[in-house]
């Protein structure tokens, strides 16, 4: 009721109702659920696993309003801002060795040991196998040489060249010894200090080891790189075992440090050398500062200290079941291939050859029989075929025969770190033995084709029936598919075949097939 009796319309009252509706408690509505939608316990909850720490966190914001109510005098009120924990933070896993990349040559930095001295000579052995561009290292010498100054190593066909850290330091107590072991001891160390990216290993050899490039990288790919690995082997020389150890990798056939090792030996080195003055050499030092850090020799055949005199046929003719890795001491021995008198031209015939076409099978044997003429024949393939009277059994024919002298320059068959044999047990049985002088890939074939050719020596009187192969045999010709997954499947010999053998009067050329072993076939005596 208006003043002065008057009603006020039905319809102005609904009219208000209306308007406060709209203008008062729908705004508060829409504020409310607004609210609700931003706030952290609903658009946000955390996962029940985590509820102990939304828990320790909500008290955690409770105690800090509670101490802003006691300290704050110009406040009527604290409000305490709930916020949500952090995610967990993702760790990186460590990728396993499947995931890593194949090692590859650029992963490998070789350090080079040598003396300004020999400098000059022992730099062609290098040439032979360094590769300028696909390969890094250096070669540490004791002072500046000429190549030192150049301004690339490319054209020099070297790697680069650094002057060794002084060692003046470091004592050295040995009477027989030079104090330049303890600054080749230093070389992994040092380069390793280097910081080039991308190393995964770290390998060291002499200024006269010759490394098989392809085959020490198919070796160390089959270790990760991130543990600590001491790869090599011991000396050929069982009195040289003796008087340093079994255990140690002697550094003229070359040693690989893996980067995990390589970090660790880098730490301590220095102190480890204070600790070994009266040691001989610096393979022997790496050997001490190994066995404090407690990592093993992992052994592998394939690395020739070659601590032996004479003819290599022996070594190479019946080499392990394992890729061929280094050689060392070419300075001791006969050229690889007789008929070529230079030691680096031969090198070179081999590497340029064999070694570019199939790397993996290099002095690889296979052992075969043409039973017509009752001959037996033995093939390093790359390096040298050798054709016996008689049939001498596969367990004899792997087994090197004694064409070399021992690290003293004796006889002795006792001497040796591995077995032995004599070249032939009676004269009759003497091999006739055909070097490589050529290949070369047939390529519509896909089929390496090796020749070889008889070395003449003098003829041995024999009265055996059976045809001698230096009357009937000048040349021998090998057909062999390349098989760069040789090493990618469990140690076996390849087998061989003879496919035409000569007679009396006519071509005088043998043809041999060498390849993986068919299902069933086996060099049947």
């Amino acid at each position: 009721m208006q003043p002065g009796g008057k009603q006020v319309p039905k319809c102005k009252t609904s009219f208000f109702l209306y308007t406060l509706l709209l203008y008062v408690l729908l705004p508060v509505l829409v504020l409310y659920v607004v609210a609700l939608a931003v706030s952290p316990f609903y658009s946000n909850p955390c996962p029940p696993a985590d509820t102990s720490a939304v828990v320790a966190h909500l008290a955690a914001a409770a105690a800090a309003a509670s101490d802003g109510k006691k300290n704050s005098t110009n406040s009527s009120s604290s409000v305490a801002t709930l916020t949500p924990p952090p995610p967990p933070v993702a760790r990186p896993k460590p990728k396993a060795p499947g995931d890593i990349p194949p090692t590859r040559l650029r992963h490998v930095l070789f350090g080079i040991g040598a003396s300004s001295a020999l400098w000059k000579s022992r730099r062609e052995y290098i040439r032979v196998w360094w590769r300028s561009e696909q390969m890094r290292g250096f070669v540490w010498l004791d002072k500046p040489v000429d190549e030192f100054y150049s301004a690339g190593n490319a054209s020099t066909g070297l790697p680069g060249i650094r002057i060794s850290a002084n060692t003046s330091r470091f004592p050295y107590t040995h009477g027989a010894g030079s104090r330049s072991a303890l600054r080749i001891t230093r070389i992994v160390s040092e380069s390793f200090r280097l910081g080039l990216p991308g190393v995964r290993w770290f390998v060291m050899g002499d200024d006269d080891t010759v490394f098989f490039p392809d085959n020490l990288v198919d070796v160390l790919s089959r270790y990760d790189h991130r543990q600590p690995y001491y790869i090599g082997n011991p000396s050929e020389s069982h009195i040289q075992n003796l008087i340093f150890s079994y255990g140690m990798a002697f550094g003229g056939g070359g040693f690989a440090i893996s980067r995990g090792l390589a970090a660790q030996l880098a730490r301590m080195q220095d102190g480890c050398i204070h600790r070994y003055p009266a040691l001989y050499g610096s393979d022997d030092r790496i050997h001490a500062c190994m066995s404090e850090l407690g990592v093993p020799l992992t052994r592998h055949l394939g690395f020739h200290q070659c601590d032996l005199w004479g003819d290599v046929l022996g070594l190479l003719g019946a080499h392990p079941v394992t890729p061929l890795v280094t050689l060392h001491h070419l300075d001791f021995l006969q050229p690889v291939f007789p008929t070529v008198k230079s030691r680096t031209r031969a090198l070179r015939r081999l590497f340029q050859g064999p070694v570019a076409l199939d790397s993996a099978a290099v002095a690889q044997q296979a052992v075969c029989y043409d039973g017509d003429k009752e001959w037996t024949v033995s093939v390093s393939w790359g390096f040298a075929v050798a054709v016996i009277r008689g049939v001498l059994s596969p367990r004899e024919m792997e087994t090197p025969m004694r064409t070399f002298l021992n690290w003293y320059r004796r006889a002795d068959y006792t001497a040796y770190a591995f077995n032995t044999r004599p070249v032939a047990r009676q004269p009759c049985q003497k091999p006739q033995v055909y070097y490589m002088r050529q290949s070369r890939m047939d390529r519509r074939r896909n089929t390496t084709v090796t020749e070889y050719v008889r070395h003449r020596v003098p003829s041995t009187a024999c009265r055996w029936r059976s045809p001698d192969p230096a009357a009937l045999l000048d040349r021998i010709v090998v057909l062999k598919k390349p098989d760069p997954n040789l090493w990618k499947r469990s140690p076996r010999r390849n087998c061989c075949r003879v496919l035409s053998s000569p007679t009396l009067g006519k071509n005088r050329t043998m043809t041999i097939d060498v390849g993986v072993c068919r299902d069933g076939e086996f060099a049947k005596v």
